[in-house]
């Protein structure tokens, strides 16, 4: 019998439509987000700037429609899962996460974020992240979740904190900020072992 290539498994492994909190409801992007994602964005071009690279330039509708639909592909792919968290009552967009894959085979993946600047500070992030990573583990079979994030953020790491996640590391002169100068990254992860700490 013919072995069915890794690319073919991949694109069959089932995923969610949803995932709903009591506050947050995560889920892929549709063609449809665009003027919200885009308003979100402009919103937040400031808040975000010290921090991705994205915020930088120019930026426009029709960019923001043809980058959901690349991402819309890529999680038909199962190349990497990108989604969006909205309020669960209200269905306003909050921002962006996704569980960008590292490996299939080893079960790694790794969580971004960032929430529009008018929703900082609520929870939102914490709560999609803390969805995403429960559902890693319990239908994806992970074996490791990671969180990176600059030394300086420190809205982010703690984020990754209090989900739960293990400060694994500090990695020095890691990568160059949006600025060009060198940064330190911070690395959290959680593992089967550890994931109890996860509620």
């Amino acid at each position: 019998m013919a072995k069915m290539s890794d690319k073919t498994f991949y694109t069959l492994i089932s995923l969610f439509e949803e995932l709903r909190g009591e506050h947050v409801v995560v889920r892929p992007y549709r063609e449809s987000d665009t003027e919200a994602v885009f308003e979100a964005r402009m919103e937040s071009r400031e808040h975000l700037l010290p921090w991705m690279p994205f915020a930088q330039g120019d930026w426009t509708l029709e960019a923001q429609r043809d980058l959901l639909i690349r991402w819309m592909a890529a999680w038909l792919r199962r190349e990497q899962l990108f989604t969006g968290f909205w309020h669960a009552v209200t269905g306003r967009y909050l921002g962006s996460s996704g569980l960008h894959v590292h490996s299939w085979e080893t079960g790694y993946f790794e969580i971004g974020y960032w929430v529009r600047a008018s929703e900082t500070g609520k929870g939102y992030v914490t709560e999609a992240v803390k969805l995403q990573t429960e559902y890693a583990f319990t239908h994806l079979h992970a074996n490791r979740v990671e969180i990176c994030c600059d030394e300086r953020n420190e809205r982010s790491a703690a984020v990754a904190r209090r989900s739960g996640f293990v400060q694994e590391g500090r990695l020095r002169n890691e990568q160059f900020d949006v600025t060009g100068k060198l940064r330190n990254t911070l690395i959290f992860a959680l593992t089967p072992e550890d994931r109890t700490t996860v509620k």
